[in-house]
């Protein structure tokens, strides 16, 4: 009787789930702007931050803003990423004719060009989606000539358009600099980890036995096979490079390099104005 067993890989298991979910136990609430409503979209609301509170396994801190309801006898709890710069007991104004100041939240067709945002929806009221880790921000670069549409550049270097009645807060998210203090010691990684998820210590492919992982075994570390993998390859085999288009470096070219035209020219204007003349040469007398 043949009594081998398969194996089931670390991939295969973390799939699955159990002890490799999120430790969600503790966490506070999660970070979104108010549901859109006719009072932030034709006026605005205001609203007073009664706390600045820590969100276990999240960088940057939440503000805790209290809101009256605009259409029954209550109050409404909403917590939003913090800005750097906001404070307990500050009045935060939310709507279409709100003032452009720290911490308020406005439609980007609100804010000019060149304004530093935050915590940017990427579609109508789906209530924050990008710039929203702690020290990060986006900027507003040009708009369509229609009006319907905003350019902006994310916190990665790329440009994204958006709707222009997408909601930001101004400002920058608060809890910059968290990563310039060093770790040290493994313990310090463990517990940062342990607030989010499984995932620490991670053990690399290539050190592990052929019956863990599939770049396994071997007298020397190597993978022993191409990276590249299909997407319809079985779970314990689908590791590494999955359906991947292309593999290398991305080296310099007209293709690979994209420059925003507008980001050019402010690039070519700021450098005409701060050029400096050069030194005139003495001449030397005879």
């Amino acid at each position: 009787i043949n009594l081998r067993m398969g194996k089931v890989v670390k991939c295969q298991r973390k799939g699955k789930g159990s002890i490799f979910k999120a430790y969600t136990i503790g966490r506070v609430a999660p970070a979104k702007f108010r549901n859109l409503d006719f009072a932030e979209r034709e006026g605005y609301l205001r609203g007073v931050v009664k706390e600045i509170v820590h969100d276990p396994g999240r960088g940057a801190p939440l503000a805790q803003v209290i809101f009256r309801d605009p259409y029954h006898f209550k109050h409404r709890t909403e917590y939003f990423v913090a800005a750097e710069g906001m404070y307990s007991g500050q009045y935060v104004y939310v709507g279409k004719k709100a003032t452009l100041s720290i911490g308020n939240v406005l439609p980007l067709s609100a804010v000019p060009d060149g304004t530093v945002v935050c915590n940017v929806e990427g579609e109508l009221n789906d209530k924050g989606q990008f710039a929203r880790a702690s020290g990060t921000s986006a900027v507003v670069i040009g708009r369509s000539e229609e009006g319907d549409k905003v350019r902006i550049r994310l916190p990665s270097g790329d440009r994204k358009t958006v709707p222009a009645e997408c909601r930001a807060m101004i400002g920058v998210v608060a809890g910059g600099g968290r990563i310039d203090k060093p770790i040290l010691k493994a313990g310090v990684q463990w517990h940062k980890f342990h607030a989010k998820r499984h995932c620490f210590p991670r053990v690399r492919p290539v050190a592990m036995n052929p019956v863990d992982h599939r770049f396994g075994g071997g007298n020397h570390q190597h993978l022993g096979r191409p990276a590249t993998i299909s997407r319809m390859a079985p779970a314990g085999r689908k590791v590494g490079k999955i359906a991947a288009r292309r593999t290398g470096l991305v080296r310099g070219g007209k293709d690979a390099k994209h420059f925003d035209m507008q980001d050019l020219k402010q690039t070519f204007y700021f450098h005409q104005s701060h050029q400096i003349a050069p030194k005139k040469k003495k001449k030397k007398k005879k």
